[in-house]
C-alpha cells in the first residue's frame, strides 16, 4: 500500500475535504484518546494541510503552522494515523515528509513541536528534544520539542 502525500492550504481544500479531515481528527483525538475538547480550531484557517492517501483513502494527516502562530519557529501538529492504517510506519513517513517540507517552506527557522509524552522517543528519532517540562493539556501529559534549524 502506497502512502501519497498531497498539501494544501485551507482555502486549498474542498468542503469534503476538510469534513474528512476534521472527522479523522475527532475520532482519533477526542473518541479514541476519550479528549473531549475544541478539535477544530483558529490555528486550521492559518495551517499547511497534508492529506496523506491510501488509494484515495484518507490514511494519516498532519498540519503545519507557520512561524509566530503557535510557537516562535513553525510548528508540527494533529500527528495522526488512523486506526485500519496503523502498523505500516506510515507516522514516520508521515512525519518525514511534514520535516521535510517544514523546512523547504521555513529554512533555518527550526522546528517546534507540543508532544504527547508516551511519543517523546519517536520524535526523539526525528532529531526533536525536549524543550519542557511534561504539561497537562486537556488532560494529556505532553512535552514541547524542538528540532533545531538544518544548517546548509
Amino acid at each position: 500500500m502506497s502512502l501519497e502525500f498531497r498539501w494544501s492550504r485551507f482555502d486549498e481544500l474542498s468542503t469534503r475535504e476538510f469534513y474528512e479531515i476534521a472527522k479523522a481528527r475527532e475520532t482519533v483525538f477526542v473518541v479514541e484518546q476519550q479528549c473531549a475538547y475544541q478539535e477544530v480550531d483558529a490555528l486550521d484557517p492559518l495551517a499547511w494541510h497534508l492529506r496523506a492517501a491510501v488509494n484515495d483513502q484518507l490514511a494519516a494527516y498532519v498540519r503545519l503552522v507557520g512561524p509566530g502562530d503557535k510557537f516562535v519557529e513553525p510548528s508540527i501538529g494533529r500527528v495522526m494515523t488512523l486506526e485500519a492504517f496503523r502498523g505500516y510506519q506510515y507516522g514516520r513517513a508521515l512525519m518525514s515528509e511534514a520535516i521535510r517540507f517544514t523546512e523547504q517552506i521555513y529554512p533555518g527557522l527550526g522546528i517546534t513541536i507540543g508532544a504527547q509524552v508516551y511519543l517523546t522517543a519517536f520524535y526523539e528519532s526525528f532529531g526533536f528534544v525536549a524543550v519542557s517540562e511534561p504539561y497537562d493539556d486537556d488532560g494529556i501529559p505532553h512535552i514541547d520539542m524542538h528540532r533545531p534549524a538544518v544548517t546548509q
